[in-house]
Protein backbone atom coordinates (compact mmCIF):
# COMPACT_ATOMS: atom_id res chain seq x y z
CA UNK A 1 0.00 0.00 0.00
CA UNK A 2 3.00 2.28 -0.31
CA UNK A 3 2.16 3.71 -3.79
CA UNK A 4 -1.48 4.69 -3.08
CA UNK A 5 -0.45 6.43 0.11
CA UNK A 6 1.87 8.70 -1.90
CA UNK A 7 -0.92 9.87 -4.16
CA UNK A 8 -3.96 11.54 -2.80
CA UNK A 9 -7.22 11.46 -4.71
CA UNK A 10 -6.42 14.74 -6.53
CA UNK A 11 -2.96 13.58 -7.66
CA UNK A 12 -4.35 10.26 -8.85
CA UNK A 13 -6.89 12.08 -11.07
CA UNK A 14 -4.11 14.26 -12.52
CA UNK A 15 -1.99 11.17 -13.19
CA UNK A 16 -4.85 9.35 -14.94
CA UNK A 17 -5.74 12.46 -16.98
CA UNK A 18 -2.08 12.88 -17.99
CA UNK A 19 -1.83 9.23 -19.06
CA UNK A 20 -5.02 9.52 -21.11
CA UNK A 21 -3.67 12.63 -22.87
CA UNK A 22 -0.40 10.87 -23.70
CA UNK A 23 -2.23 7.79 -24.99
CA UNK A 24 -4.53 10.03 -27.07
CA UNK A 25 -1.59 11.93 -28.57
CA UNK A 26 0.22 8.71 -29.48
CA UNK A 27 -2.94 7.21 -30.97
CA UNK A 28 -3.69 10.29 -33.07
CA UNK A 29 -0.11 10.58 -34.32
CA UNK A 30 -0.19 6.96 -35.42
CA UNK A 31 -3.69 7.27 -36.92
CA UNK A 32 -2.44 8.11 -40.40
CA UNK A 33 0.28 5.45 -40.24
CA UNK A 34 -2.20 2.60 -40.54
CA UNK A 35 -4.18 4.19 -43.38
CA UNK A 36 -3.81 4.30 -47.14
CA UNK A 37 -2.68 7.81 -47.99
CA UNK A 38 -2.67 9.82 -51.19
CA UNK A 39 -0.30 12.57 -52.23
CA UNK A 40 -1.19 14.81 -55.16
CA UNK A 41 1.38 17.06 -56.78
CA UNK A 42 1.24 19.67 -59.53
CA UNK A 43 5.00 20.09 -60.10
CA UNK A 44 7.77 17.50 -60.42
CA UNK A 45 11.41 18.47 -60.03
CA UNK A 46 14.12 16.12 -61.31
CA UNK A 47 17.34 16.63 -59.36
CA UNK A 48 20.76 15.47 -60.51
CA UNK A 49 23.87 15.87 -58.37
CA UNK A 50 21.99 18.23 -56.03
CA UNK A 51 20.81 20.63 -58.76
CA UNK A 52 17.33 20.88 -60.29
CA UNK A 53 17.84 19.49 -63.79
CA UNK A 54 14.25 19.67 -65.02
CA UNK A 55 10.90 20.93 -63.74
CA UNK A 56 7.61 19.62 -65.11
CA UNK A 57 4.13 21.03 -64.54
CA UNK A 58 2.14 17.81 -64.24
CA UNK A 59 -0.34 16.20 -61.92
CA UNK A 60 1.17 13.19 -60.20
CA UNK A 61 -0.37 10.97 -57.54
CA UNK A 62 1.22 8.59 -55.10
CA UNK A 63 -0.84 6.20 -53.01
CA UNK A 64 0.59 3.89 -50.38
CA UNK A 65 -0.15 1.98 -47.24
CA UNK A 66 2.00 -0.41 -45.22
CA UNK A 67 2.06 -3.06 -47.98
CA UNK A 68 1.97 -1.50 -51.44
CA UNK A 69 2.62 1.68 -53.39
CA UNK A 70 1.16 3.05 -56.63
CA UNK A 71 2.85 5.96 -58.40
CA UNK A 72 1.10 7.72 -61.30
CA UNK A 73 3.66 10.25 -62.59
CA UNK A 74 1.94 12.82 -64.81
CA UNK A 75 1.31 11.41 -68.29
CA UNK A 76 3.75 8.51 -67.84
CA UNK A 77 2.70 4.92 -67.19
CA UNK A 78 2.06 4.05 -63.54
CA UNK A 79 4.63 2.32 -61.35
CA UNK A 80 3.64 -0.20 -58.70
CA UNK A 81 5.60 -1.76 -55.89
CA UNK A 82 5.84 -3.44 -52.55
CA UNK A 83 6.65 -1.65 -49.32
CA UNK A 84 9.68 -3.06 -47.49
CA UNK A 85 9.54 -0.80 -44.44
CA UNK A 86 7.87 2.32 -43.12
CA UNK A 87 8.73 4.73 -40.34
CA UNK A 88 5.94 7.05 -39.36
CA UNK A 89 6.27 9.78 -36.75
CA UNK A 90 3.61 12.50 -36.93
CA UNK A 91 2.83 14.90 -34.08
CA UNK A 92 -0.14 16.28 -36.04
CA UNK A 93 -1.45 13.90 -38.72
CA UNK A 94 -0.75 15.13 -42.27
CA UNK A 95 0.74 18.41 -40.99
CA UNK A 96 3.70 17.99 -38.60
CA UNK A 97 5.96 14.96 -38.73
CA UNK A 98 7.76 12.58 -41.01
CA UNK A 99 7.34 9.29 -42.84
CA UNK A 100 10.08 7.33 -44.55
CA UNK A 101 8.94 4.58 -46.92
CA UNK A 102 11.31 2.05 -48.47
CA UNK A 103 9.90 0.08 -51.39
CA UNK A 104 10.76 -2.03 -54.42
CA UNK A 105 8.99 -0.78 -57.56
CA UNK A 106 8.79 -2.03 -61.11
CA UNK A 107 8.54 0.42 -64.00
CA UNK A 108 6.47 -0.24 -67.16
CA UNK A 109 9.54 -1.72 -68.91
CA UNK A 110 9.93 -4.32 -66.18
CA UNK A 111 12.95 -2.73 -64.48
CA UNK A 112 13.02 -3.03 -60.70
CA UNK A 113 14.27 -0.22 -58.45
CA UNK A 114 14.72 0.22 -54.71
CA UNK A 115 13.33 3.58 -53.64
CA UNK A 116 13.13 5.63 -50.49
CA UNK A 117 10.37 8.20 -50.13
CA UNK A 118 10.55 10.85 -47.42
CA UNK A 119 7.38 12.81 -46.67
CA UNK A 120 7.87 15.54 -44.11
CA UNK A 121 5.56 18.15 -42.64
CA UNK A 122 6.88 21.34 -41.07
CA UNK A 123 4.57 24.19 -40.06
CA UNK A 124 1.82 22.62 -42.19
CA UNK A 125 3.95 22.55 -45.37
CA UNK A 126 4.53 19.08 -46.81
CA UNK A 127 7.69 18.09 -48.67
CA UNK A 128 8.20 14.92 -50.75
CA UNK A 129 11.51 13.46 -51.91
CA UNK A 130 12.01 10.20 -53.81
CA UNK A 131 15.48 8.67 -53.95
CA UNK A 132 16.45 5.76 -56.21
CA UNK A 133 19.09 3.48 -54.70
CA UNK A 134 20.37 2.40 -58.11
CA UNK A 135 20.79 6.05 -59.19
CA UNK A 136 22.17 7.82 -56.08
CA UNK A 137 22.85 11.12 -57.86
CA UNK A 138 19.21 11.42 -59.02
CA UNK A 139 16.22 12.43 -56.89
CA UNK A 140 12.64 13.46 -57.56
CA UNK A 141 11.01 16.20 -55.51
CA UNK A 142 7.30 16.95 -55.70
CA UNK A 143 5.44 20.14 -54.88
CA UNK A 144 2.70 18.66 -52.70
CA UNK A 145 -0.80 20.05 -53.17
CA UNK A 146 -2.65 17.43 -51.14
CA UNK A 147 -1.63 14.85 -48.53
CA UNK A 148 -4.46 12.97 -46.84
CA UNK A 149 -6.08 9.65 -46.09
CA UNK A 150 -7.42 7.88 -49.19
CA UNK A 151 -11.12 7.20 -48.65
Amino acid sequence: MFFPSLLNKYSMKKLILGLLLVIGAVASSQAQCDKRVIIVSSVTEHIKAGEVEKTKDETSTIEFDSKEIHIAPGDDDPIDGTIKSTTCEWKTPFKEGKSVVKAVVTDPRGQTFNITITVEGKEGKISFLLEIEEQPDRKIRLVVDKFEEKK
